[in-house]
């Protein structure tokens, strides 16, 4: 078992910038390929970015690109997504998550935190 808990979310103008964090206990942390989605009001959960075991491979949905960066401490046990220039658009629950792969469906999930960007 791995348990995620996400904090740093919160209410922000449209411009500025936030650092979301996961921590997770559990099982090896470093064995885990870590990825972050989020979920708008009315619409499905989306994935958004996603880290390799090592840190070495990231991947980004397209409309985050050159905005959001990912990252991991291993030592930590912690992953990070900070976002950047964030638009209405970005205010949705984000949920950081385990998984396998960045591409496989994860395995473990935390129970999320908002992210409000207001225009």
């Amino acid at each position: 078992q791995v348990q995620l808990v996400e904090s740093g979310g919160g209410l922000v103008q449209a411009g500025t910038s936030l650092r979301l964090s996961c921590a997770a206990s559990g099982r090896t942390f470093s064995a885990y390929a870590m990825v972050w989605y989020r979920q708008a009001p009315g619409k499905e959960r989306e994935f958004v970015a996603g880290i390799s075991r090592l840190g070495i491979v990231t991947n980004y949905k397209d409309p985050v690109k050159g905005r959001f960066t990912i990252s991991r401490d291993n030592a930590k046990n912690t992953v990070y997504l900070q976002m950047n220039s964030l638009k209405p658009e970005d205010t949705a629950v984000y949920y950081c998550a385990a998984s396998k792969t960045i591409a496989t469906t994860p395995d473990y999930w935390g129970p999320g935190t908002q992210v409000t960007v207001s225009s």
